[in-house]
């Protein structure tokens, strides 16, 4: 604590080392870029594998969909689709059902490099349960699931 502060005034910020977003956030840092570097081989990074995978698994759909299921906001997605679309490996075309809306497509070079970003994403996850153990990261999964659904807002 520094001379010129009071115990009241040195708390909060003492505190400030128990930050769950920091904590989390440095946490997804720093797991992020141990999957990119696991995924370079591929040319895609963890976001992008993210994002083809989730149109391999639910297909067609729109940009504020894919947003919302990964938890990302519009903009932020925007930025990392544009590089998979110049690699021919996702499409933006107005959908079957309503021309005027667009959706994102995975394309064949697409599912294929998703195919081939799978045996990566497969080493990662033995590689981080090697670390934590099974049990533990399927416990860490299912608690930031919970985090990542929480209504924080509603709460006093």
């Amino acid at each position: 604590m520094r001379a010129d502060q009071s115990q009241a005034e040195a708390e909060p910020q003492y505190r400030l080392k128990e930050c769950n977003c920091l904590a989390i956030r440095q946490a997804a840092r720093h797991v992020t870029q141990f999957y990119d570097q696991i995924f370079a081989p591929t040319g895609l990074r963890a976001t992008q594998f993210a994002i083809l995978n989730r149109l391999w698994l639910e297909g067609p759909m729109s940009i504020n969909a894919l947003a919302n299921l990964l938890v990302m906001d519009r903009t932020t997605l925007g930025r990392n689709i544009l590089p998979l679309q110049r690699d021919g490996l996702i499409e933006v075309a107005p959908s079957p059902g309503d021309r005027r809306r667009r959706e994102l497509r995975l394309t064949e070079a697409g599912a294929e490099r998703h195919r081939a970003g799978v045996k990566y994403w497969d080493e990662a996850q033995k590689r981080f349960n090697a670390v934590f153990g099974d049990a533990r990261a399927t416990a860490l999964r299912d608690l930031l699931r919970e985090v990542s659904t929480a209504d924080f807002v509603g709460t006093t």
